[in-house]
Parts: C-alpha cells; structure tokens; sequence
C-alpha cells in the first residue's frame, strides 16, 4: 500500500479542519460498540468524520463472506463515496468501539471545500485512495497470503498505531477473523503466520496486549521472501 506522504498528512489536516467547522454547531453522533453506522445499500448521502474510536468498512459477497476494506480512527473522513450518487452505499461501516463521529450532507461538504480551495487536494487524496485500492487488489493476485499479511500489518501500524523510535504500537484490538478477511485468507492461517512473525520476533505483544509492529525488521524480512 501507499505510504501516507507529508503532503498528503497536511492536507488531511486542512480536510479536517474544513469538515469541523462545517459541523461546529451539530451535535455528535454516537455509535456503540459493533453498531453500523450505515448498510450496504442505504440511501445515506453523508460523509463522516471520526471525532473518537474507530469504524471498519466492509463489504459482503451474495455468498455472505465478508471482506474488510478499511479501517478508520480518529481525524479520518469516511463515506465519501456517496458522492458518486444516490444509488445506494456499497460498503457497511460498523463501528469496532465506541465512537463519535460528525457527519454532513455530500452537498455541504463540497459546498465547504470549495469555499476553503481545498477541491484539488481532494481530487488528489480520492486518487491515492484509488491506487491504494488497486495495490491490493494487485497483491490478492500476485502476493502470497504470508507477504499480504506483513503488508497489511505495517499499514495499519502506519495508519492507526503509536510510533516509537523501534517499532510501533497498535492498541486497536484486531481479531484475527478480521485481519483475514483483509487479507484474504482464513483465520488458522493467519494465526500460523502471526505466531511465526512473534517467533521471529517481527511482532510482540506488550503487558496490555496491544500489538507491537517491528517496522524495519518486518519490511526487511518481507523483502527477504519476495
């Protein structure tokens, strides 16, 4: 996946600050723990802003096998593919804790951005949302299930973690159900490859259980078995 840029970190900022100012005078919307924020197929045209928590996206075949397309925490803009029209969501957004979020109407919210010339660094911000998508479309292909899991495990680091000088910190507890439906593959195997990065020691758990990313050695041992 696409390693987040420092232009691409600062225009997430300014979208935020777009976004609460837009929603200063609403009151937030809470959503506990393992509730959907939206279905598949609602009709919902808003676009929503993570104040606190964190809200996973996914999408479910005819078979009923899901698959999870993201996962977003704090500071994060969710929903904004209902700007492509009414037809209906494509993706159910449930939320993995307790979470507040602010929404506002997909009119609005391009209303605000205009006004604060911040359109063109969302065109730019949706089209590496789109590249991040086809890399991992690309690696479902031509990566295997081991690698797929290193790849996601630093993205979420990078995404959702606390960075120290060594490694970083993921507290958001993730199944291992939930990392396989964003691999691809199935819960034993995932457990195997987990169990073999801690032998490794390209991960750890610390004394509260959250998940401990070695960066660096676990990019380096991905490249090793490419």
């Amino acid at each position: 996946m696409i390693t987040r840029n420092a232009d691409s970190d600062q225009f997430k900022e300014q979208m935020r600050g777009s976004f609460l100012n837009e929603t200063k005078n609403s009151s937030p919307l809470k959503v506990d723990r393992h509730k959907n924020v939206y279905m598949i197929g609602d009709k919902d045209e808003m676009v929503y802003f993570v104040e606190s928590g964190q809200i996973k996206l996914i999408m479910t075949s005819s078979e009923g096998k899901e698959c999870m397309l993201a996962i977003h925490g704090a500071g994060d803009v969710f929903g904004e593919l209902c700007l492509a029209g009414p037809e209906g969501r494509l993706e159910t957004a449930i939320a993995m804790e307790d979470s507040t979020l602010k929404k506002v109407h997909s009119s609005k919210f391009l209303e605000r951005l205009a006004q604060d010339a911040l359109l063109e660094g969302f065109v730019k911000y949706l089209t590496v949302r789109v590249a991040d998508q086809q890399q991992v479309i690309a690696n479902l292909v031509t990566v295997d299930s081991e690698q797929r899991l290193g790849k996601t495990l630093l993205q979420l680091a990078r995404q959702l973690g606390q960075k120290d000088p060594r490694s970083i910190r993921i507290e958001l507890k993730i199944s291992h159900e939930e990392l396989a439906s964003m691999v691809g593959t199935t819960r034993p195997r995932i457990s195997m490859f987990m169990q073999r990065f801690k032998n490794l020691n390209l991960i750890e758990f610390n004394t509260a259980h959250h998940l401990i990313i070695k960066e660096n050695k676990l990019t380096t041992y991905l490249a090793s078995i490419a």
